[in-house]
């Protein structure tokens, strides 16, 4: 039986993609995907990180994994692909301060058409927070995206071996989306008639949200045996988005609140802090759904 707390600790460290930690957690993976009957395919991939991000290389490398069963009767092309991206990145500010600076440079441009005074010192603290969106290595990421990848294998343990299901572990989505955006791009034919269900931080604490990019009946079900909020828009960048637009269906299920997102790509965002009951809840709908798909 898999020791879920300890997996979870050799994953919850400091991997911004190209580091020597990046590298180990992907052999990780790919350890426990094999001993799950997974056949593994590493996607090599080059792209841009988001121009919205500081400090970060002109171009990034990096490696997807794709896993699907290796034999047996569902060997193959699998109906549901289980998703949740392998990386990590720390800032120097937390998502909600970003999130802050974003609304309040909106504020100050929006504003600005009206000729305000108090829009012009909003764009100021704005631009301020926005300068401040510098990528470094200093964070464990066990919220974002930890919990998402023991959550896969919870849920995988929880499956019969017969279970149409793949899963696809995204890299570089901590740049700016760009694993996601090159398998949309070179693996169009892996999604096409698929479900995508994308996990992407799930904290202890807080009500379950399904981001409903491309609405179906999986990922509707996902939805309503988790009890989440359900939303077409969302103010944050996951890998849902690149993959929806080749996907017959796809959602993203995040759960947390705003003490969430105070230490996600913080320093805090360590594995002592989460007790990973976030990842099992998510983890025992997934595969209700699963098991009747």
């Amino acid at each position: 039986m898999t020791d879920y707390g300890l997996l979870f600790r050799e994953l919850a460290v400091p991997r911004l993609v190209g580091t020597a930690n990046h590298q180990s957690v992907r052999e990780i993976l790919k350890r426990e995907l094999a001993a799950r009957g997974f056949a593994i395919d590493e996607h090599r991939f080059t792209g841009r990180p988001a121009r919205a991000l500081l400090g970060t290389p002109r171009v990034v490398e990096g490696i997807n994994l794709i896993a699907e069963r290796s034999d047996g009767p569902t060997a193959g092309r699998p109906s549901v692909w289980l998703v949740a991206h392998y990386d990590s990145k720390g800032q120097p500010i937390s998502m909600a301060v970003r999130l802050v600076g974003f609304f309040t440079l909106l504020a100050g441009l929006l504003g600005i058409f009206i000729s305000t005074v108090p829009a012009v010192a909003l764009l100021l603290v704005g631009l301020s927070i926005v300068l401040l969106n510098r990528v470094n290595n200093n964070s464990p990421g066990a919220v974002d995206n930890a919990t998402a990848l023991v959550a896969v294998f919870m849920t995988l343990d929880q499956l019969s071996p017969t279970t149409t299901v793949g899963v696809i572990l995204p890299d570089a989505e901590e740049f700016g989306l760009v694993g996601a955006r090159s398998l949309a791009t070179d693996h169009t034919d892996l999604f096409a008639d698929s479900a995508l269900i994308n996990l992407d931080g799930l904290d202890d604490t807080g009500r379950v949200t399904a981001f409903l990019h491309r609405p179906g009946p999986v990922g509707l079900a996902v939805a309503a045996a988790l009890n989440a909020w359900r939303w077409r828009w969302l103010p944050v960048v996951v890998d849902g988005i690149a993959l929806a637009p080749v996907a017959r269906e796809c959602v993203t299920i995040l759960k947390g609140n705003w003490r969430t997102m105070r230490i996600v790509h913080r320093p805090e965002d360590t594995a002592s802090r989460v007790r990973l009951d976030g990842a099992a809840i998510v983890a025992a709908g997934l595969a209700r759904v699963l098991r009747q798909a």
